[in-house]
């Protein structure tokens, strides 16, 4: 299982790519970029992962139900319920 430290390092390590692949070109809007890529994969994983329940989203993430669902309709993620097979 990957921990905090090592998923750290991955972004590390991708971000000093994308730097090298610049070559010597000067580099704008990094932070923006870098939100842009995790944000939505991120948000989409977690609601994955508790069957689209949004109030649970939020709780696992440490954000607010509502800021969940602003960013869900400004990512424009597809949100849809799964209920739990028996």
């Amino acid at each position: 299982m990957m921990n905090e430290t090592e998923m750290a390092g991955v972004v590390r390590r991708a971000i000093d790519g994308y730097f090298r692949d610049l070559d010597g070109e000067k580099a704008c809007g990094v932070y923006d970029m870098v939100i842009g890529s995790v944000e939505k994969p991120l948000l989409e994983s977690v609601l994955h992962k508790v069957r689209g329940n949004q109030s649970h989203a939020a709780a696992m993430l440490g954000i607010n139900r509502n800021t969940l669902r602003k960013k869900i309709t400004d990512l424009d993620i597809r949100v849809t319920r799964r209920r739990k097979l028996m």
